[in-house]
């Protein structure tokens, strides 16, 4: 079996890292077939996610986000191609601008 290990740094804090999560679980079960289930904590989310080969989960706090998947023997072949992938998706919703309020202006 491979494993990927995937840490990715951020100074987003707790809500807006959920949302990326959140986003990035979408992106997992639509464009992989994953099934992912995302729980809720406190002080840090966690998304699980498996389908045949594969089992993971994304770990997210107001920091950072720790990513550990197992992939399966056959799936373990495709492990750089997988882990590309994985590391491209997550890369771009960090870099997506976050959308701010307009201040009003009071005259």
């Amino acid at each position: 079996m491979a494993d990927l290990h995937i840490v990715r740094e951020h100074a987003l804090g707790l809500t807006k890292a959920r949302k990326i999560a959140f986003k990035w679980a979408e992106q997992a079960e639509t464009e992989f077939g994953m099934a992912c289930a995302y729980a809720e904590g406190e002080l840090m989310d966690e998304v699980t996610f498996s389908r045949s080969g594969v089992k993971g989960k994304l770990d997210v706090d107001a920091t950072h986000f720790e990513l550990r998947a197992h992939l399966g023997f056959l799936v373990g072949a495709f492990k750089h191609h997988i882990e590309a992938e994985i590391v491209k998706n997550l890369d771009t919703l960090l870099a997506a601008p976050t959308k701010k309020r307009a201040s009003k202006k009071v005259v």
